[in-house]
Parts: C-alpha cells; sequence; structure tokens
C-alpha cells in the first residue's frame, strides 16, 4: 500500500546514524530561490522528532509521542543536498519530552560543517495529554468572507469542482519559478495579497489551501504538512511585495515599478504551537489567518493561526521574518533546475 503523501515523506525522510545523529536531503523543489522553505526545512525537523523517539526511546511511551512546541532559530542559509541533523536530550518526561536539535551543512566559506538551524522541540504522546478542556469565545476578527452558502459558510464541493464559491476563487502564486516551494499546496482566497490588505486596510490575509505535494491531488494536511503551512503563505507575501517596492520607490522618489520580484523574506527565527491532533489520513482543506502589525526597519512579524474546517484552532504559529534583497538568497549559487 502506498504511504500517504509519499512524495512528502520522501523529501522529509531522516535516517538514523547512531550516537543522537541523523541524516536527510534537503530537496530543491522545496526551495525559495536557492534556500530550502523555511516551513519545508521546519517539517524535516518535525520528522526527526518522530524518528528520534521512535529509534532512540521506543519503551519511553505506550503511543508514539509527537512535537507539541517547535521553537527554531534560522542561522544560516541551508541548501539543497545532504543535512547532517544532531540532537541533545534535554528532558526525558512522563508526559513532555524536549530535544535540542541542530541542522548542520558545509560551511559556504570553508566547506567545514556549520550549524544552519538550532532549536527545541518538544514532545508529548496523545495519551498523556489528559486535563480540563474550556471554551476561550475566540474569534476571527474580522470574519473571513463569506462563501455562497445561506449561513455564509464555504460550499467547499464547489469551490473544489469550479474554483469558485462566494468570495473565494483559486489562485495562481505569484512568482512560481523562483518560489517553488508554494507549487506544493493549491490555494484559494478572497483576491490576491494587494487586494485583501485593501479590504481589509491591514496586512492580514485569508486562505484556504489543499495539500499537493509533487501534484499529488489524493494528498492530505497530516500534521508534519501542517508544519509546513505554517510558513506558506504566498498571497502575504504578494502583499509585501507591493509595500516593499513602494517603500523602496518612495525612498528613490521613483514611481513603483510593476517588477516587485525583488526581495526574499528569510525566516529568522518561527515557533509552531500544536493545538490539535488530525486524524491519521489527514484532512482535505485548512484555513489561515496570516497578520502582520509592523514592518519596521527590514524586518517583520507574522502571526499565523490554522483551522479546520470545524473552525477549530489546529495550530498557532509566530515569527520574526526579514526583508531582503532576492539577490542575498541566490548569491553566487545556481538555480537547480527541476
Amino acid at each position: 500500500m502506498t504511504a500517504l503523501n509519499q512524495s512528502f515523506e520522501d523529501a522529509i525522510r531522516v535516517t538514523p546514524q547512531g550516537n543522537n545523529k541523523y541524516s536527510a536531503h534537503l530537496r530543491p523543489e522545496w526551495c525559495i530561490g536557492t534556500v530550502p522553505h523555511g516551513g519545508y526545512t521546519t517539517a524535516v525537523l518535525y520528522k526527526l522528532a518522530l524518528t528520534h523517539f521512535a529509534y532512540a526511546y521506543p519503551k519511553q511511551y505506550d503511543t508514539p509521542a509527537s512535537p507539541i512546541s517547535i521553537q527554531l532559530s534560522f542561522l544560516r542559509r541551508t541548501a539543497a543536498g545532504p543535512a547532517t541533523l544532531e540532537v541533545e536530550d534535554v528532558k526525558l518526561g512522563l508526559r513532555t519530552s524536549t530535544i535540542h536539535i541542530k541542522l548542520l551543512q558545509p560551511s559556504e566559506k570553508h566547506n567545514n560543517l556549520e550549524v544552519k538551524v538550532a532549536g527545541y522541540i518538544t514532545v508529548s504522546p496523545p495519551t498523556a495529554e489528559v486535563g480540563i478542556s474550556a471554551p476561550t469565545g475566540f474569534a476571527l476578527r474580522p470574519a473571513p468572507p463569506p462563501g455562497s452558502k445561506a449561513d455564509g459558510k464555504i460550499d467547499f464541493s464547489a469551490l473544489s469542482r469550479t474554483g469558485r464559491d462566494g468570495a473565494w476563487t483559486k489562485l495562481d502564486p505569484p512568482f512560481a519559478e523562483f518560489r517553488r516551494a508554494a507549487a506544493q499546496l493549491e490555494l484559494y482566497g478572497p483576491g490576491m495579497g494587494e487586494a485583501q490588505q485593501q479590504r481589509t486596510g491591514s496586512m492580514a490575509i485569508d486562505q484556504w489551501a489543499r495539500f499537493r505535494p509533487n501534484g499529488d491531488v489524493n494528498a492530505r494536511w497530516t500534521e508534519a504538512a501542517v508544519v509546513y503551512l505554517a510558513d506558506m503563505f504566498p498571497m502575504a507575501l504578494d502583499g509585501f511585495d507591493t509595500v516593499s517596492a513602494t517603500a523602496v520607490a518612495k525612498a528613490e522618489g521613483k514611481e513603483v515599478s510593476e517588477n516587485k520580484a525583488k526581495f526574499w523574506y528569510p525566516t529568522v527565527t518561527l515557533n509552531i504551537d500544536m493545538k490539535k491532533h488530525l486524524p491519521r489520513e489527514g484532512v482535505e482543506w485548512l484555513y489561515s489567518r496570516i497578520v502582520t502589525k509592523v514592518v519596521r526597519d527590514g524586518r517583520t512579524d507574522l502571526d499565523v493561526t490554522i483551522l479546520d474546517q470545524d473552525g477549530e484552532v489546529v495550530a498557532l504559529s509566530t515569527q520574526v521574518g526579514l526583508v531582503v534583497s532576492a539577490a542575498r538568497n541566490v548569491g553566487t549559487r545556481k538555480m537547480e533546475k527541476l
């Protein structure tokens, strides 16, 4: 039987090497320019946590433990190709365990291994997660644009069949050749990034997405794929492109260029809080609300809320990002052809 999301599982595969060391191979089709996408890289590290506890501590819990919290710092540019992963066991507990992880690749200066990504991942088995649950009254404000149903909900069968329902329509991520990792999902929204920001008067973006690794129409959002989604918001970047191009033109006293694909938005830090377990078979649709509060001195914030079709929170994410020239991404590297 073919594994769920086989292409994605191949792309995030982690292999034990002994002594708390593992290997992975970062794929070019999951890159932004020449740099592996941050959410994809995080999914590799998510898989590292699963693999580490299954391999090193198979009897630690009565059911497999999975990440509930991920805190990462992206220290240097990663590259497509082999990566060494190292794990330090910081805490092994009955309910939660925490590991310190490092992703290493050869330095671009001296070819010795150096740390590219570092951070902490906390795991917990579902059977250990017991305690109170209570409603909080949380709701998205403003509410997402309506679908065609009488109660304002989206008719997902119509959206899937025709690419349109109510205010929602299928979208093509901009600058797909540069942002290749965005080709791994199917995106729907109430307009492109600039149009959405004009509608709300803020840098807030709404999107529904289906997972499509390597074009697989049967793929589903699993918890590892949610980690990728937490850092995948093409229309928010479209809005950033407009804001960035406008700011540069104003500073230079020029008209805004129609060619806005001059920027790269690398992740500096990324935090993900996994709130709800998904079924093993995954789910077809997930919603994201992406909000940026401040863009200042080339630095941004991003707040991402991911919901399922029942309106329940699946994951929360915050990150610090930079706004830099796209030339910083490519540098002396060559874009690898697929």
